[in-house]
């Protein structure tokens, strides 16, 4: 079988989370299977689109390293890939499940409609378009042709209604889905589903069909929230006579409570991001708050899908080696913040430095610093192994690029003694006088002097560190002292004894 796949999003906002990991799943299927990846725009509700929604959409597989392989922006054989640019093509189809009694022209208003829901309600049950009731209905089913005809000649408004189900049928519809086995709908249980609106537009479930038809896709990988769609999926494909794709319904990301389906308001509360990347200055993405895309891809792989063994760090290029269908969980995947982080802290600390000392380079542009005197390499070399996330960059790093005008006042209290000035002025002594400034070399001159003048390190350690940082913080401290150079050393040593 050729393996073709498609993530379909609707343009109507930001790119949730959850579909970010749909759109990962279906890319490590196509790529595990050497077949085709294709982003697909399923625009027919032109009431909830959103300037800007598909450039975002595209925007973010691409950062994530899982672009399509044909979308509206790299077109294959399979076009359009916009719903809304194919809106001639669901007509006809939908016309074929009229000619074939497959589905029938409703002329029904609203209010009609209305007033059927409430009294319906009044007595305790609810309505339902559907076999019990359609030929008694306002349809072409229950009007004669010449009645339709005037209808349609006076441009009444009407919609396509699709039969579910037909007296004196099998019932029963058994369907297989990769990752919840056997599932079995009764049919007559279900409505008369609206294919195609008084716009003339099809709804999701027509257009869907169709275009997964004519694209040939093989299996269609998606959230569970459409898994009570699947029976009326099936039941186009069979009024058509085309073959059915493979099913795959992924679970939901749920809540950090693990309670209800994750949303933008679960971020806003616990504060984290929902998005991948930024929206607009309220909304920021994973980007923007320090995450790496290969982090955010490793930790949503695993959020509803299980490789086996006990090893959790992998590169996209891994996943896709070990990527199956079958080991995607039937249980949703409960969105937890602190260990996504985790992910991001492990592929942080082995990401390429370059890119690390990139991010440094930007920082310091955009603050207007200038660095000529501090090698951006060496000080990365330090810090990126401190690093949870990419925006944690700047604390951990400022140092060695702005000396401290302020000391922090907790720690002075505690580490600055009476003695501590001629101390410090005994180690300012050996910086500047050691024959070079590698942190060895100042290491041993200075423990060589504690040790001759029975001085304990403890004396020397905290007091210098705050001396060369405000704080007591950062990596080692001589460390510290050979990516500052001597000069630097000195003067911020001057600087403390002056101040404190």
């Amino acid at each position: 079988m050729s393996i073709r796949v498609r993530f379909a999003p609707s343009p109507t906002g930001p790119l949730h989370i959850g579909g970010v990991r749909t759109a990962l799943y279906n890319y490590l299927f196509a790529k595990k299977h050497g077949g085709v990846f294709i982003l697909r725009i399923e625009d027919t509700d032109q009431n909830r689109f959103v300037d800007g929604a598909e450039a975002y959409i595209t925007k973010t597989l691409d950062w994530l390293g899982i672009s399509p392989d044909e979308s509206p922006s790299k077109p294959g054989t399979a076009g359009p890939y916009r719903q809304s640019e194919r809106k001639d093509g669901y007509l006809k189809y939908a016309k074929l499940l009229v000619k074939n009694s497959s589905a029938y022209l409703a002329f029904d208003t609203a209010d009609e409609l209305q007033s059927l829901r409430e009294a319906a309600e009044q007595k305790g049950g609810r309505f339902i378009y559907n076999w019990e009731n359609r030929n008694r209905l306002k349809n072409s089913l229950s009007l004669s042709a010449d009645e339709v005809a005037e209808l349609i000649e006076n441009k009444a408004p009407y919609v396509i209604r699709f039969k579910s189900y037909e007296k004196g049928r099998d019932k029963s519809l058994s369907m297989i889905d990769k990752i919840r086995g056997d599932v079995v709908v009764d049919t007559s249980l279900l409505d008369d589903k609206i294919i195609v609106k008084q716009d003339g537009m099809p709804t999701y479930h027509l257009a869907n069909v169709v275009d997964d038809h004519l694209m040939e896709i093989s299996h269609v990988i998606r959230g569970e929230e459409w898994l009570p769609s699947m029976a009326l999926h099936v039941l186009l494909y069979n009024a058509f006579g085309w073959k059915t794709p493979v099913f795959a319904h992924v679970p939901l990301i749920l809540k950090p409570t693990g309670k209800g389906k994750l949303s933008k308001r679960d971020g806003d509360k616990f504060g984290f991001p929902v998005f991948p990347l930024e929206w607009d200055k309220e909304t920021p993405g994973f980007k923007e708050a320090g995450y790496l895309p290969e982090a955010l891809v490793n930790y949503l792989a695993l959020l509803g899908w299980n490789p086996g063994g006990e090893e959790e760090l992998f590169s996209l290029k891994e996943l896709v080696a070990l990527f199956s269908l079958e080991g995607i969980t039937k249980a949703g995947g409960r969105f937890d913040p602190e260990r996504c982080k985790w992910f991001n802290q492990q592929h942080l600390h082995k990401a390429d430095s370059a890119l690390v000392e990139s991010s440094l380079a930007q920082l310091l542009q955009q603050k207007g610093i200038d660095n000529a005197s501090v090698s951006t390499a060496d000080v990365v070399g330090l810090v990126q192994d401190r690093l949870t996330l990419l925006t944690d960059l700047w604390d951990e790093a400022y140092f060695f690029f702005v000396a401290p005008v302020e000391y922090d006042e907790k720690a002075v209290r505690k580490q600055w003694k009476e003695e501590t000035p001629q101390i410090l002025s005994a180690v300012m002594n050996s910086i500047e006088n050691a024959h070079d400034a590698q942190a060895e070399t100042l290491s041993a001159g200075i423990k060589l002097w504690a040790n001759e003048n029975n001085i304990k390190l403890g004396m020397i350690m905290a007091p210098l560190r705050i001396a060369l940082v405000g704080a007591l913080k950062g990596p080692d401290v001589f460390a510290i002292c050979s990516v500052l150079g001597k000069a630097e050393c000195v003067k911020r040593i001057a600087s403390a004894i002056d101040k404190n």
